[in-house]
């Protein structure tokens, strides 16, 4: 069996907001395997842990570097730590696909749809942050087969400035830009917001409330994600459930345990692992079999690179289920420019399922260089968490 003998980062600058890290693992026999673990702002620690974590997993084989890499919440290296221990088990997945000469899925577990849905995140892609911003993007997204969409319009708001004259005029603001989408995209459209945890509960009601005519299909992340929040989760839950909106939330959890909590507690109806930070391929699968069981809706958090749709979208195929899977509609050229190999062909809003033995999403590593990391604002999580 082949084993791990080289770990590299890579950092690649997308957009004025966006640096993708790929981090290519190769094997004893020349074979690489590449996963993405972007974390926006994040860049130069994530290349420093991949330095300081891989000698501790060079040399282990293939089959052991599943059973034995492994992410926790109470890592000392925190969501840095786990996206690098992430993108790791995606890249050995690709190299055991290889290994293997077996169809990409088929390391993960028996082919369940040929096809995944998508729904486009129309927002980096909006520079133009107005109703008339938002609704133009959707039409070029809708041109490409796209009925579902995404938007996170409330911008410069925390919870700090909910109850604020500032914050009032940020939240009308971003009812605006949903209330607009639904009026151009009309009724068949389906339609999310992103909250990015940028309320009090509170003033998310009111958000919510606001929103009723807008017919969203969920509403995303309204508040922070931690026990003292529970309680405020479940009502919030509770009175999006009573307009026909589903409560979706989790991108940014680690391991099956923390996703079993959220299930016990009943907070949510969509959980969005993200595959750069919950643990991996065979993580994320997990935590789609236990949502299943448990009757929450699994839906990947993707607003990513090409290499964390193509591992996402592997996953979504072996899934017991999977209600659709997010893609950043427009934000680069980069995102076709860098795929290498296989390729994911898109039709119709669905992304098919490849089938062809031993074939792998690659990255154009000539392209790396000619769009070196640049420094970026930080995400909303690091602004809230500061």
């Amino acid at each position: 069996m082949s084993t791990l003998a080289r770990i590299d980062a890579h950092v690649v600058n997308v957009s004025p907001k966006t640096n993708w890290v790929f981090i290519a693992v190769t094997d004893s026999d020349g074979a690489v395997g590449w996963g993405e673990a972007s974390l926006i702002g994040w860049e130069p620690l994530l290349v420093a842990a991949t330095a300081h974590l891989a000698p501790d997993w060079l040399g282990l084989s293939l089959d052991d570097a599943v059973g034995q890499l492994r992410v926790s919440p109470q890592s000392p290296g925190g969501l840095v730590a786990n996206t690098v221990t992430s993108a790791v088990l995606q890249a050995v997945a690709s190299l055991l696909v290889q290994a293997r000469q077996v169809a990409p899925a088929a390391v993960l577990g028996p082919l369940q749809r040929t096809q995944v849905t998508l729904y486009a995140n129309i927002n980096r892609a909006t520079r133009l942050r107005t109703p008339e911003g938002f609704v133009a993007t959707a039409r070029r997204a809708q041109a490409q087969g796209f009925s579902t969409f995404k938007a996170a319009p409330f911008d410069g708001l925390t919870p700090a400035l909910c109850g604020t004259p500032e914050g009032q005029t940020l939240i009308r603001h971003g009812v605006d830009c949903m209330l607009g989408l639904r009026e151009a995209l009309g009724p068949s459209a389906r339609l999310m917001v992103d909250c990015h945890w940028r309320f009090d509960e509170a003033h998310a009601l009111q958000a919510l409330q606001a929103l009723a005519p807008a017919r969203l299909h969920w509403f995303e992340c309204p508040i922070a994600e931690t026990h003292a929040h529970w309680a405020a989760t479940r009502r919030l839950r509770a009175a999006a459930n009573a307009q026909g909106v589903l409560l979706a939330a989790a991108e940014t959890q680690v391991g099956l345990a923390a996703f079993q909590t959220l299930f016990d507690e009943g907070l949510y109806d969509v959980v969005m692992p993200d595959v750069k930070y919950c643990g991996g391929p065979w993580e994320m699968l997990r935590i789609a079999e236990r949502a299943a069981a448990q009757g929450v809706q699994f839906s990947p958090h993707n607003p990513s690179g090409p290499v964390c749709s193509w591992h996402s979208l592997l996953v979504a195929a072996v899934a017991p289920v999977c209600d659709m899977l997010e893609i950043q509609f427009d934000e680069s050229p980069l995102y076709d420019a860098l795929q290498a190999g296989l390729g994911m062909p898109m039709e119709g809003g669905q992304l098919h399922v490849p089938v062809q033995a031993g074939s792998v999403l690659g990255v154009q590593t000539a392209m790396l260089a000619a769009h070196p990391y640049q420094a970026v604002p930080p995400g909303i999580e690091t602004l809230l968490n500061r």
